[in-house]
């Protein structure tokens, strides 16, 4: 996702990195929901929902109560529970405290199915409106955890699920919604039925419908993927135009990561509190995203990059959500500078750089950080720009053939499955042979960056370096490259800072023009100015 305002825009110790993390929800492990079938009634008289939703459920230890979220209704907003059946007889339930509770009856079958019929208006979550052309229009944006407020389920990402939904519309609105098209039926009653199902298993925070007039265009086949662009009737070709390159993003990732997880690539145009939200398999754009200028290729390729982190391979707690954001951020520069050259990966970190040392100046909080509760807080600089830049470092650690590897380990390891910081850390362990502990611990779990004061001289054939670190809360240990000008060649030359005060020398046997740190954009830290 991007945040509308981005840019196109402590010490804990290293246990912590296996996480018990603050993230508050509570996870019923010996439950997992392996499939959703979401029934929804839409109208055009008010903004009640009818929803009928079919849970299958999987006990893994034996019948134990689980529990569904759902907001309750009060006052005008909010859902009321009509019936919950299990299998094809009343439920044993309460709903209380926003949560659908049930106790199975049946002990039978490790696997059972849940029926639960509920209306209501919902207040977030399903974004009820119209278009900016004044269309009455449908789009779920779930992002944290807002499908509670009118989809039954587990509305955490440690438990994902296939999911079909079967929405009925009136009959003059289009459907495009998670999972592939099966069946698009008129009833004959001034409605019409559309049904989407995604066999791949995707969190609520990621599942998502939008029903308006649409305008839409297969725009590319990738893999046997369909690419398509929705985009509103009024910005037509502004939109197929703007949308189109989504097909090379798409090939771009699956050739250089792994395979592509879910039904389809649609890209729609849509009301969201985001600047993008990567829903799986039908990402959301704001709306005014189009303009027929082929701008918005930097975010088209944040929100694909999600479809492999954040949306396959997904963290199992809010505190860990660099594993999504960060990684979205560094592959759409990495896409960039494939296709304009090492100079735009340089300009796009030096524009983060920036924004993560104003960030801090404010907010000095580490990336992981266990402080945080409230998912909806989670995003920041930090997860987004920061957990860019040090997937940046690692790349540069590791050597471009050693990072690629394990991005592509990684990603087959946690395919459709879960993750936190510490399994990303194995893998690239694992691959490089390294012990990466210290990296991670620094980079991920310690506030803050390098700031640095330094000066040179050049005196009997040596480039004398006087480097101080200024932070006072942590002495950072981190290669830098030293960039050597003289006669306009530069040559790079690199040191290994991990003291407070360190006075290096260098052999040259001219003496320079001048002195640049870090001319490549490997290494975060801030220039502080001359000692």
């Amino acid at each position: 996702m991007q945040l509308r305002t981005v840019t196109f825009v402590f010490t804990f110790i290293f246990a912590c990195l296996t996480g018990n993390a603050q993230d508050l929800y509570t996870k019923n492990e010996s439950v997992d929901i392996q499939n959703y079938v979401f029934g929804l009634h839409l109208n055009d008289a008010s903004n009640q929902i009818k929803g009928e939703t079919e849970v299958t459920v999987r006990f893994k230890e034996g019948m134990v109560p689980f529990a569904l979220d759902l907001i309750q209704k009060t006052g005008e907003f909010g859902m009321e529970v009509t019936s919950v059946l299990e299998n094809d007889s009343n439920a044993s339930y309460t709903y209380t405290n926003n949560k659908i509770n049930i106790v199975p009856k049946n002990s039978n079958d490790s696997v059972q199915t849940f029926t639960i019929k509920y209306q209501g208006v919902p207040e977030r979550g399903l974004v009820i409106d119209t278009t900016k052309f004044g269309k009455r229009s449908f789009f779920g944006d779930n992002w944290p955890n807002l499908a509670r407020h009118w989809l039954p389920s587990v509305d955490h990402p440690y438990d994902k699920a296939s999911v079909e939904f079967r929405i009925t519309a009136p009959e003059q609105y289009d459907v495009v919604a998670t999972g592939k098209k099966i069946e698009e039926s008129n009833l004959e009653n001034g409605y019409k039925l559309t049904i989407y199902e995604e066999p791949a298993p995707v969190a609520t925070k990621v599942m998502t419908i939008g029903v308006t007039e649409f305008a839409s265009r297969v725009v590319d086949h990738v893999d046997n993927i369909e690419v398509s662009a929705w985009v509103y009737p009024q910005n037509r070709l502004e939109g197929f135009g703007d949308y189109t390159v989504a097909g090379d993003v798409l090939e771009y990732f699956i050739d250089h990561i792994g395979p592509y997880s879910y039904a389809k690539l649609a890209n729609m145009q849509a009301k969201t509190q985001w600047g993008g939200l990567e829903n799986a398999g039908t990402i959301a754009y704001f709306e005014n995203s189009v303009t027929g200028n082929k701008t918005v290729e930097p975010l088209i390729a944040h929100e694909i990059a999600h479809q492999w982190f954040g949306n396959s391979a997904t963290e199992k707690s809010w505190n860990h959500v660099w594993l999504s954001e960060g990684f979205a951020t560094y592959f759409c520069i990495l896409y960039l500078e494939s296709e304009y050259g090492d100079e735009r990966r340089k300009e796009e970190l030096a524009i983060d750089k920036q924004q993560i040392f104003e960030y801090y100046r404010k907010n000095p909080a580490p990336i992981v950080d266990l402080t945080i509760k409230d998912p909806m807080k989670v995003l920041s600089t930090n997860t987004y720009q920061k957990g860019g830049w040090v997937l940046n470092m690692l790349r540069h650690k590791l050597g471009d053939g050693v990072f690629w590897e394990g991005i592509r380990n990684y990603y087959a390891k946690y395919q459709n499955s879960n993750v936190l910081t510490d399994d990303f850390r194995h893998v690239m362990e694992e691959v490089s042979g390294e012990d990466l502990k210290s990296f991670f611990e620094q980079w991920l779990f310690v506030k803050g960056h390098p700031q640095i004061k330094w000066n040179w001289d050049y005196s009997n054939g040596n480039i004398n370096l006087n480097i101080q670190q200024l932070q006072d809360h942590h002495v950072f240990e981190f290669p830098l490259e030293i960039g050597v000008v003289k006669n306009g060649k530069l040559t790079i030359k690199t040191i290994e800072l991990d003291q407070r005060n360190q006075n290096i020398q260098l052999e040259s046997k001219d003496r320079p023009d001048s002195i640049v740190l870090d001319p490549n954009e490997w290494t975060l830290f801030e220039d502080m100015g001359k000692l």
